[in-house]
């Protein structure tokens, strides 16, 4: 019984150091592929940046397209978590497109280089990543289409191309990651502050109100 448990334990404990090591190593991979793309990240480099061995990185992640997949599944369960309660069909359209907003500016704000990675595979042809944007981002999309086709079609929304309104809320709100270093040197600062982000929120969200559901 005693060694049962202890056998447990043991196993408890190289389960949280394995997490642990892993979310050094992602940590770290996120940020160079942001920085340098696929290509132009080494393993070694992200080695060096995770205080480790080479060797001991790749017993984790064997090659560097494992640890760039995990690096975009990672991006992607959180993008996903984030924005699959949203499309609410019986919410006020006023107010699920606010959170719309809302939802996509706290991931900019929170995961800058996570959004980055996603965004450069995407920029690059999604040639490693393209089969699970199929299986896993377009139906998502297609949900919320139809949920803004119903609001039309109940006249609670104006008329408009349901998919190119996602499109517009994408760019308006990914860009305060993607594009941050443009904004911090158009506004003399070192960095997007949260009162950017407040008033981005503010003022994406009443763009969008006011041309879709205000217009109804």
């Amino acid at each position: 019984m005693d060694l049962q448990i202890s056998d447990t334990d043991n196993a408890g404990t190289a389960a949280k150091r394995r997490d642990r090591v892993e979310t050094a190593i992602l940590l770290e991979a996120t940020r160079l592929f942001a920085e340098c793309g696929f290509e132009g990240t080494t393993i070694a480099a992200v080695a060096e940046r995770a205080a480790m061995s080479k060797q001991n990185l790749m017993y984790y992640f064997p090659t560097k397209q494992s640890l760039y997949k995990r690096v975009l599944d990672d991006v992607l369960d959180d993008w996903l978590e984030r924005m699959a309660h949203l499309a609410n069909a019986d919410g006020a359209p006023a107010d699920v497109l606010r959170a719309y907003v809302a939802a996509k500016l706290r991931f900019s704000r929170e995961q800058p280089w996570a959004s980055r990675v996603y965004a450069m595979e995407v920029i690059g042809g999604a040639k490693f990543y393209g089969d699970q944007i199929r299986e896993r981002v377009v139906p998502l999309l297609r949900r919320d289409i139809e949920v803004f086709e119903r609001w039309m079609a109940d006249g609670r929304i104006a008329r408009v191309n349901a998919t190119h309104l996602l499109f517009a809320l994408w760019a308006m709100t990914q860009s305060y990651a993607d594009f941050s270093a443009q904004m911090t040197l158009v506004l003399g600062q070192p960095e997007l502050t949260g009162r950017d982000f407040e008033d981005a929120e503010q003022l994406v969200g009443d763009l969008v109100v006011r041309a879709v559901a205000a217009a109804a």
